[in-house]
């Protein structure tokens, strides 16, 4: 059985994408800025995260795509 996303369902997941493209920027940006090498790290393991988390949106949101 496909399941699709109805129109409001695809705009929030978009909202979402664009939330986590946000956040990658400014951890990106923070990241280079920040002195303190603890903090760097997490920056760095957020923006990783951040970059995965992006992927796997975007993966769903090309497959479903190609079902409609």
């Amino acid at each position: 059985m496909i399941k699709y996303l109805g129109l409001h369902e695809t705009l929030d997941v978009h909202e979402i994408l664009t939330l986590k493209h946000l956040s990658l920027t400014k951890t990106s940006t923070m990241s280079k800025l920040v002195q303190d090498p603890e903090l760097k790290a997490i920056l760095e393991q957020d923006a990783d995260t951040c970059s995965q988390h992006i992927k796997q949106i975007q993966q769903f949101l090309t497959k479903r795509e190609e079902l409609q």
